[in-house]
């Protein structure tokens, strides 16, 4: 069995950036969410680039995840997905574009119009 991994903010390989904690956070209180639950960022195989990005929450990490907290904001993270997303940061855009979470991943070297699947 595989540990976890906690990881410190200060060297952590995923970065949230202040708008997206407080939408993590504004989205555990509508949906009561208890605070011990912490939000899944995952990469899947899809999308029209090859890989798509997943977000869900759930109360616990898995054997062999990674923990990196942010403030009172805590990610879970497996380590196939942290391989593509070390160096990503987590951002939340309302702008005239659209509203949702926006990746800025360093590792893909190719996205979709719509930014929710890249390719490396």
């Amino acid at each position: 069995m595989e540990a976890t991994k906690n990881v410190t903010e200060e060297k952590a390989e995923i970065n949230i950036t202040d708008k997206a904690r407080t939408q993590i956070l504004n989205i555990m209180s509508e949906n009561k969410i208890p605070a011990t639950h912490g939000l899944r960022i995952g990469v899947k195989g899809g999308g029209c680039s090859g890989l798509s990005y997943t977000l869900g929450f759930d109360e616990s990490p898995r054997d062999g995840d990674s923990i990196i907290e942010h403030g009172n904001v805590k990610l879970f993270i497996d380590g196939k997905s942290l391989f593509y997303l070390a160096g990503t940061e987590l951002d939340f855009s309302d702008g005239l574009n659209g509203r949702g979470f926006v990746f800025s991943n360093p590792n893909a070297n190719k996205t979709c119009g719509c930014g929710s699947s890249f390719g490396v």
